[in-house]
């Protein structure tokens, strides 16, 4: 009998290495890296590399949707000056949970899932919803987890040591950068 298909959301390669490796043991998972909000260029680069190189040892395929940062921006316009947590990362999350859900739709993912509620500052009370609410738009079953909970995060972190995964120290947007590093 074959395993359900199943598209993961993912934003970098320490927020989904451990999913990966459990989600893989029922279900036949796809990676989705669809993240027009991470800042610079060069950064959105190591983390999808690093996604990448996590998924070639593990034999996920991967689906890179188009890196449009014009898009995301419109969608936080007037949100520039929240803070980290606040209206303009539901207003991010919120556009590329939908953007893995409308995916998941159009290529006949019987469910949906998103790394963001394995990152420590991301809260899956605010994240779930919005997966729930885009899998309802678009008529995919989304994956309701935390993925924080249960030693997941130790176990994320052993493996992040033990394949020298690049770990990053900011969320990604530009504004979570300057946070990180004013100028």
């Amino acid at each position: 009998m074959s395993k359900p298909s199943f598209l993961l959301h993912v934003c970098c390669g320490p927020c989904s290495i451990a999913i990966f490796e459990e989600l893989s043991q029922n279900f036949s998972v796809t990676a989705h890296f669809y993240n027009p909000n991470i800042h610079p260029a060069e950064e959105y680069a190591k983390r999808k590399n690093e996604v990448l190189r996590i998924c070639q040892d593990l034999n996920i395929p991967v689906v890179e949707e188009e890196y449009n940062t014009k898009h995301w921006f419109e969608k936080i316009v007037g949100l520039e000056d929240e803070p980290e947590g606040g209206t303009r990362c539901v207003e991010c999350f919120k556009m590329r949970l939908e953007q893995a859900a409308k995916y998941a739709r159009d290529n006949g993912f019987e469910y949906f899932g998103t790394s963001l509620t394995s990152g420590r500052n991301k809260r899956a009370e605010i994240i779930n919803p919005l997966g729930i609410q885009a899998g309802e738009k678009y008529g995919v079953k989304f994956f309701e987890e935390d993925w924080k909970k249960g030693g997941r995060q130790e176990m994320a972190r052993q493996l992040i040591k033990q394949k020298n995964i690049y770990t990053q120290d900011y969320c990604g947007c530009v504004y979570s950068r300057l946070k990180k590093y004013p100028e």
